[in-house]
Formats: C-alpha cells, structure tokens, sequence
C-alpha cells in the first residue's frame, strides 16, 4: 500500500489544531509524489497550512468547506511547485470513514485539479479523534498514513490480523496491534554480512514478513565466521541470495525482493523510498552518507549501526559499536560528526574517478570482525525497532557499547537548527526536490 508521511511533529500539531476545534476543520498540506517502479511509493509532506476563520466558506460541527480562492491558490502553487495537493479535515462526531459528502467535494476538487494540475497525485486526509484515514484524492484507494520521528506512527485502519498462536510469547509483551504492525510493514536491510545477517534473522523470527535487500556483494571463504546463514557451498554467490534463503527458511511465506545493487547509486537508493524502516548494516562511510541523508529526505526511519575493533600490534585497544536512529527530531550522523567526509568522497567516485584520483594510496585493510560483537548490536538495533513501532519501554534512540568495559551507554545527538540534512532549512522532507548524495551511474 502506497504511504502519506508526515514527520511527528506535523501530523500531531495538525492532530491537535483539529481537536481544538467543535466545528469541522481543513487544513492544506503540501508533499511530494514518489514513484519507484512507476507505482507510488509515498507522498512526502513538508508544510501544512491552516486556514483562517475568514477562509471557510462554510462551517459547522458536520461539514466544512474552503472558499474557492483558496483551492485556486493551493492549485496555482502545485502548478509551479509540482508538489502534490494534500486536503485534510476533521470528523469531531468521531465518524470512522470518509463519508458520502466527502466523496461528493472530493470528486469536484480531482476534476478541478487534473484540469488545472494534470499528472499529479493529490491525496485527502480524514482526522478524527480515534482514527486516521488518507486515500488518493477522489478514489477509493487507500494510503497508509505515516508519521516519522523517535517512533513510528502507523495508522492501523488497514492492518491484517497476524498467527497470534506462533507469536504469542512476544504479543505477551507488546499486544496484537504491534505483532500486526510487524507483519505489514516493509523493511529495508542495506547490507546483509556481518550486522545485516543477524538482524533479518531476527526480524523474520518477529514475524516481519516484508524485505527489501540491497547487497553488491558475494560470499567469500572469510565472510564465513560471521554471515548467519551462509555455508561453505555459498562462496561465491550473491549474499543477498543467500539472506532470501535464511529469510525464508524461517518464513517460507516472506515476501523478499533481492538486489545485488548498491546505494552509492542514487537509482537504487531512491528504491528504499518504498520501505517503512530502514537497518543501515554497512561499513562504508559513503553508503552511510547516503542513508542518513534519505532517512530525512524521505521520512524513513534509519537504524544505522556499527562495529570497530581497533588492533594496535598485537594487543586489542578498543572494542566499540554505535547503534543510533536516524529520523526526524533526531541528529543525524552529520550533526554528531560521525562521518568522514573524505571518505565519503572517496566511496563516492566512479571506478574511473578512482583510478584517476592521485590523492587516494593503497587498499583499504581488512578490518576484524566477529559474530558475537556483530549479533550485540544487531540485537540492540531490533530492539530500537521493536520500541519504534511497537512502542515497547526502550526508549534509547543512541546506544554506544564498550565490549572492553562492559558497558552500553544511551547518548542522544541534538539536531543543529540549520543542518543541510536534519533541519527545516536542509534536506527534510523535500523527497525528489533534491538530490542525495549518491552517483548516477
């Protein structure tokens, strides 16, 4: 199902403008229409207007309307903008669907718009005090309303019932909402090795039954001590064939789409603009530039995540990892200074640019790795997760582990008011009105 996302604070300011009111109220969103395969992905709403008492030209606690003028000016400002038109309003007598007067202005205003702004989706939203409704503007196809932050709101009108009996140990815990939210929501793993692996075991274990995977890699003989799944027949094969594999060996009904492609492209980044929530498992600081970059341009929660073991001689010095949420109202890697912008770069260039470049010298080490310190912060990043969507009392959002102490540690990033990536007057929410940080080709 096709999304409408908002970040938190928005969908809750316009929850709350609404229940101030007894008489019916509008507001105007504006958003962003992405596609990915041709099909809508999401709407991306950036701004939300609330008209004046003096905009209504009618008003009362069943019905509402605008003045024309101001649909007008909405539909002049699609037109040079090509944003997306979204019309919300309330339903205070707490009537759970779109009603029959609905459908009658809704149909009006599609005629209008495909008139005035012909090839671009506009969506309609219904608030009321217990339940959230969106659909395409003037049909009966729903969309899923999203709300990005620390946790994720979902609206759960279109939810499916899940095998209560397989996961009853864990609805014991965060009910049947949550086991049905983890069964309807689609997931991207960026990366299936080392942290990628444990983390989609554990997920098809909770009953997630939706995976995107992007991976460029192969199985070679030294991913073997840390790749869950894999054996030593699979050297040699794409990773991501065999996580499909493990997925579905624990869920043989798991819907799993595998693509040997990676996110240092802009096209197969913009592929995860079709997911609900993101793991980043990576270990490049480019692909990580890029995921945090769309995990506020697009509004999809990111859970990036990281392991560093620092060998000097012969001793181990350091043995740390990070696991942080990356999503509105939250700092991004950027405003914690976690990336390195030259390797960034680097990570950035063509193979041609590369070779070309005289500032890069030598290959890159192999770092160490091992299963178990992988597995701690896959499990502290399913964990994020689970508190996201499920609203479990883990309410860490920044989690840093010291194997050598023994300790994890909740930090929190405050977001710089004018970051180019986190911020109002950055990337967020602009979806397809930027670019990432990604090459074309």
């Amino acid at each position: 199902m096709s999304r409408l996302v908002f970040t938190s604070e928005s969908l809750e300011s316009l929850k709350a403008a609404f229940a101030s009111e007894s008489n019916e109220s509008c507001a105007v969103a504006y958003g962003r229409a992405v596609f990915v395969k041709r099909r809508l992905a999401r709407i991306v709403v950036r701004e939300v207007w609330h008209p004046q008492v003096e905009d209504y030209l009618k008003r009362t606690p069943t019905a509402a309307q605008l003045k024309p003028e101001i649909v007008a000016e909405a539909a002049r400002r699609a037109q040079r903008t090509g944003e997306s038109i979204i019309f919300a309003h309330s339903h205070p007598m707490e009537l759970n669907s779109f009603s029959t007067v609905d459908d009658d202005g809704e149909e009006r205003l599609k005629a209008f718009l495909d008139r005035r702004v012909p090839g671009i989706v506009h969506a309609a939203l219904m608030i009321a005090p217990s339940m959230v409704k969106a659909r395409i503007l003037g049909t009966r196809e729903a969309l899923r309303v999203l709300a990005a932050g620390s946790t994720l709101f979902i609206s759960d009108s279109h939810l499916e019932e899940a095998d209560n009996e397989q996961f009853d140990r864990q609805i014991r815990l965060f009910g049947a909402l949550g086991q049905k939210i983890l069964r309807q929501l689609s997931i991207g793993v960026v990366g299936v090795g080392g942290t990628g692996s444990p983390v989609l075991q554990q997920l098809a274990h909770l009953g997630v039954s939706r995976f995107l995977l992007i991976d460029p890699d192969t199985v070679e003989r030294s991913n073997l001590n840390r790749l869950i799944g894999a054996e030593p027949k699979d050297v040699g094969k794409l990773k991501v064939a065999v996580a499909e594999r493990s997925i579905h060996r624990i869920n043989p009904s798991a819907q799993v789409e595998a693509s040997a492609t990676s996110v240092l492209l802009a096209k197969d980044a913009e592929a995860l603009a079709d997911v609900d929530i993101v793991f980043g498992c990576t270990d490049s600081q480019g692909s990580r530039a890029v995921l945090n970059q769309l995990a506020y341009q697009y509004l999809i929660p990111t859970i990036d995540m990281g392991v560093a073991i620092v060998v000097s001689g012969e001793n181990v010095s350091r043995i740390i990892g990070r696991t942080q949420m990356l999503s509105p109202g939250l700092g991004c890697l950027i405003c914690g200074n976690l990336l390195d912008p030259e390797a960034v770069r680097v990570d950035l260039l063509t193979d041609f640019e590369r070779r070309a470049d005289p500032y890069i010298v030598g290959a890159r080490e192999p770092a160490p790795a091992v299963i178990s310190l992988n597995s701690t912060m896959a499990s502290v990043a399913v964990t994020m997760f689970l508190s996201a969507v499920t609203g479990i009392p883990a309410k860490a959002r920044l989690v840093n582990y010291n194997a050598v102490n023994g300790t994890m540690r909740v930090g929190m990033i405050k977001p710089h008011p004018e970051c180019y990536v986190c911020s109002q007057s950055g990337a967020l929410a602009r979806a397809t009105e930027w670019p990432l940080p990604a090459r074309l080709t």
